[in-house]
């Protein structure tokens, strides 16, 4: 039961962090805006490499990649708070508790798709934004792979009474 409690917390706990992530993306949106603004423009990167033809210089398209941030994120965290939920409902049986794990997992797992694919894959390596001094958020990036990694593999380990 014990074990069953921690993902649940676990769970919640990354639905908090990223509700608050959403949260201050849009109560200080021109901040984070800054930041997706110019690793697409990619105007911090080391000078005169041969990437920038990649860069985006349309205001209208960082705003539209930024509000796809900012989706995925809500949607994120909306996913880790039902699968917490169901989790909780199911917290005494361990046969329905690990077949409440799916909206748990599918958020954990948008989660890491958003971040690394996103920020990692996408910002770090095809707009270089491991270039930039100011502006890399690959290793913020990784520490939130790692952890939600480390979550969503102990919250799929199977849950079974362990004590007679």
């Amino acid at each position: 039961m014990v074990t069953r409690v921690a993902k649940v917390v676990l769970v919640w706990a990354v639905a908090l962090y990223v509700t608050l992530v959403v949260f201050n993306n849009l109560t200080d949106y021109g901040s984070n805006f800054d930041f997706v603004s110019h690793v697409l423009a990619m105007d911090t990167t080391f000078p005169g490499n041969n990437g920038m033809w990649r860069a985006i210089d349309v205001p209208a398209l960082h705003h539209a990649f930024y509000w796809l941030i900012i989706a995925t994120e809500t949607a994120i965290a909306v996913l880790c708070w039902l699968g917490g939920w169901r989790l909780l409902r199911s917290i005494s049986d361990p046969v329905r508790f690990n077949a409440a794990k799916g909206v748990a997992v599918a958020g954990l797992t948008l989660g890491i798709v958003l971040w690394f694919t996103g920020f990692m894959t996408v910002g770090g390596e095809w707009f270089l934004m491991w270039q930039s001094g100011t502006w890399n958020g690959v290793a913020a990036a990784f520490r939130l792979i790692a952890i939600l990694g480390i979550v969503l593999l102990f919250v799929v380990l199977p849950d079974g009474e362990t004590s007679p």
